[in-house]
């Protein structure tokens, strides 16, 4: 009779899976399964994977103790149970969503179960409860580490199952019919629910898997084009860089369109609808100007969304994403498609990156020609001293983390944004606050930590107070980068870097500590000294410590004490009275 029993469960636990599967199917159920879900969407999974078991109580077999009998027919006497599925919904919404999604599965689940009677009503709820909590201590314990894999998931449903017995037999009276029950149900039941959970986790896996595949091609798709067009949007926002950036990613990402557009006119539009969308002639489409105006990027599922003017016009639907110089919006960036429909998630990402690099490169160029007007030799020595091999490890990084962590990838591409913006913007003011300096570092450390997977310890110990002390720009990055590529021969998990600022009297004392190879009494002394400096090693040190002195005097220069083999401390001063500088 079990065997029989078990074949009915396979062929529910069968059902319920296949509507796992269309499940994933669906955009919006994907964006629930993100790396670390809001409790709103916790709450969600809560609701469909409660639905979820209340459709395995109603494909359940109805069975007294010493018979199984047929399908359920939707009530039940006070001799009946039911051999269900309900499991497989609850412990898979613990799995996905901790324990927000599986305790509310649960008592969704459960709940429905005790309102339709027979003498497990109780033990049944009770014990649909417990394996959502348990499925949910699960998650948070293994998401610590890794992804809920099909064998912790087959596990879980093992453990569940066991426990629901292990209720029946404790909650259900009489006793003896709960036994008699167990008997039939215990191995159909665990075994057919513990496959079935493990096979819905197996598919959600597959599918998310790949999309970050999908979500990796597309992120070397972004670095492709932009290694091709940084070049020439270095030279500004114009019809040149336009028209030619515009081919670029037309040929490279498939859009029916590709147009740029400054604040006022269509500077290039290639792709379908070109007979109309002229170069130098005002912007067609109001979906446009409400970035311009905003500047959040939009999307357009249909022509009445894009509102071109040309009735004619073949592009159905469209991406805009605005191009940022600092907190200005100077243009945009448009993706159509000669198809209605609303744009893929992965497209919006795509057009968002390219965004991204291309403002950053913008604000490049623009910061470039504006170097050119600047008079102050010491700010042009230290920003042509910003090392090259840095750019180029970085994006090596990214181009290796593109294939295995692609948000990791994203995340390091938009701390170098943050660490060159914040280069360029340094060149172009004369006083800077320590909370930016700060940032400065961190964004810097961040693509330093990614590179080197971590090992290197970081230590901030900055009190907030001090945030607002005000100090030339490009003063504690290069004392950092200098302690990381001249401190270590090789970075170790040993290896540290320390930043350290404590009130001394009527001064703020900066520290930029690390423990790494030291060096000679002698070196130290030529360090900071211009005319016996044999190569460029030194400039960053030389121009922090001429600055600080030219200044503040010649007491608030750097101090560098080191030993061979023990680290090097570098250390300067900064008035406290200097709190009030900024702006």
């Amino acid at each position: 009779m079990s065997w029989l029993l078990l074949i009915s469960m396979a062929e529910r636990m069968g059902f319920i899976v296949a509507i796992a599967f269309l499940f994933t199917r669906w955009t919006g159920f994907r964006s629930l399964l993100e790396h670390k879900p809001s409790l709103k969407n916790k709450l969600v999974l809560a609701v469909i994977f409660g639905l979820f078991g209340i459709t395995g109580t109603y494909t359940g077999i109805t069975v007294s103790p010493g018979e199984v009998q047929h399908q359920f027919p939707g009530s039940l006497s006070y001799e009946d149970a039911i051999a269900n599925s309900r499991a497989i919904g609850v412990i898979v919404a613990g799995l996905l969503g901790g324990l927000p999604a599986g305790l509310g599965a649960g008592l969704i689940a459960g709940i429905h179960r005790m309102s339709l009677g027979g003498f497990t009503d109780i033990a049944c709820g009770i014990s649909t409860v417990y394996e959502g909590l348990l499925a949910g201590l699960v998650y948070y314990r293994m998401r610590q580490h890794t992804v809920i894999s099909p064998g912790v998931a087959l596990a879980t449903g093992i453990a569940g199952e066991l426990g629901q017995m292990a209720i029946i037999l404790l909650v259900a009276n009489p006793f003896y019919k709960a036994l008699a029950l167990v008997k039939i149900i215990a191995v159909p039941m665990i075994v057919a629910n513990s496959f079935g959970i493990a096979l819905f986790i197996a598919i959600v896996l597959t599918v998310l898997e790949r999309e970050r595949a999908i979500g990796a091609v597309q992120a070397q798709k972004a670095l492709a084009i932009a290694d091709k067009t940084l070049a020439h949007l270095r030279t500004g926002l114009n019809y040149d860089s336009a028209l030619v950036a515009a081919r670029i990613i037309y040929e490279e990402s498939g859009a029916g369109a590709v147009a740029i557009t400054d604040d006022r006119v269509i500077l290039a539009h290639v792709g379908e609808g070109a007979n109309h969308h002229l170069s130098g002639t005002p912007i067609l489409t109001e979906v446009t100007r409400q970035v311009l105006e905003q500047g959040q990027l939009k999307t357009a599922s249909n022509p009445s969304e894009i509102l071109c003017k040309n009735l004619d016009c073949p592009l159905q639907s469209a991406i805009v994403v605005p191009l940022h110089s600092g907190k200005k919006v100077i243009g945009t960036l448009k993706l159509y498609s000669v198809k209605r429909r609303k744009p893929d998630k992965l497209m919006v990402e795509l057009a968002g990156g390219l965004a991204h690099l291309f403002s950053t490169q913008l604000e490049l160029g623009e910061a470039e020609q504006q170097a050119k007007l600047l008079q102050n030799a010491e700010i042009k020595a230290l920003q042509a001293q910003i090392n090259p091999h840095f750019l180029f490890n970085a994006l090596n990084t990214v181009v290796s983390l593109i294939r295995t962590n692609p948000d990791e990838a994203r995340r390091v591409l938009i701390e170098l944004g943050n660490y060159i913006r914040q280069n360029l913007k340094s060149s172009l003011c004369k006083w800077t606050s320590l909370e930016t300096e700060i940032k400065h570092v961190q964004a810097y450390l961040a693509v330093v930590q990614a590179r080197f997977s971590n090992r290197l310890k970081v230590i901030i110990d900055v009190p907030h107070s001090l945030h607002d002390i005000a100090l030339p720009p490009l003063t504690l990055q290069p004392l950092v980068e200098n302690a990381v590529r001249h401190g270590f021969a090789k970075i170790t998990p040993q290896s540290a870097v320390m930043v350290k600022a404590v009130e001394q009297g009527d001064d703020v004392l900066i520290t930029v500590q690390d423990n790494g190879v030291g060096m000679a009494r002698a070196k130290i002394e030529d360090l900071l000294d211009e005319d016996k400096r044999q190569n460029t090693d030194g400039i960053g040190l030389i121009n922090v410590h001429s600055r600080l002195t030219g200044v503040f005097g010649q007491e608030y220069g750097l101090s560098i004490a080191s030993t061979p083999h023990e680290g090097t401390t570098v250390q300067f001063k900064i008035p406290l009275t200097t709190q009030k500088g900024v702006g």
